[in-house]
């Protein structure tokens, strides 16, 4: 799996169909949220994977466990590479999740939003550091049998350690120069890959540029890839 999966933050599905076109071959996947998801529904996904691109669809479900299975089943046809869930809603509610999923999809759990840092989860009365809340629920999802989690960059390498098998997705990733916008907790592309990340996910950067084609290999040019671990 190639470790760019590149972020779509948009409703309109013909502009992020063209995206898709243009980074094809060159991008691991393309990652669909909330937005895109709710304006185009599972149509709108199919149209993204018309140009044979790995679908990340990341809808971080949290629900009790009955539920957020059968939502798992519900678009289970469109295959997607990649699902996230919230680490938060609890072990039984990942296992649901991981075991209503087709095969070949990965589910992972998102731990803490890369737009929080700790004043943020004490607000919401977690105690402790992003980083110990981050290994808290990464524990937690090893128990509940997911494939792996999502973390910030400045936190994956930690849990690479205690969970060396684990897929790691690692969002709120900027090249150098560009701007952080509402993310807190930010990394470089290369530091995420170096330091254990599976696959990183890029937006802005890429989908805002006036040639996104040219921006992400760019941005796979910077990485000296062959200089680091496989990927997973």
């Amino acid at each position: 799996m190639k470790p760019i999966f590149v972020a779509i933050d948009t409703r309109d599905v013909h502009r992020a169909a063209a995206i898709a076109r243009d980074v094809s071959g060159i991008a691991g996947g393309m990652k669909l949220g909330l937005e895109f998801f709710l304006a185009n529904g599972p149509d709108g996904v199919l149209r993204v994977a018309e140009h044979r691109m790995p679908i990340f669809l990341d809808l971080k479900l949290h629900d009790i466990p009955n539920t957020v299975a059968k939502a798992v089943a519900a678009i289970a046809p469109l295959a997607p590479a990649i699902l996230t869930v919230h680490a938060a809603g609890g072990r039984e509610m990942m296992a649901a999740a991981k075991a209503a999923a087709p095969a070949g999809t990965k589910v992972v759990g998102v731990t803490v939003l890369t737009s929080l840092d700790a004043a943020d989860l004490a607000k919401t009365g977690i105690a402790g550091s992003p980083a110990e809340q981050v290994e808290r629920l990464a524990e937690l999802a090893v128990e509940s049998g997911i494939d792996g989690i999502v973390c910030s960059g400045r936190e994956v390498a930690a849990v690479r350690d205690i969970w060396p098998e684990g897929f790691f997705v690692v969002p709120g990733v900027r090249p150098d120069g560009f701007e952080v916008a509402d993310q807190k907790r930010v990394v470089t592309p290369f530091e995420a890959l170096s330091d254990g990340a599976s696959v990183v996910v890029i937006g802005r950067p890429i989908t805002a540029a006036p040639n996104p084609k040219r921006a992400i290999e760019e941005i796979a040019a910077s990485l000296n890839i062959e200089d680091l671990r496989d990927i997973a």
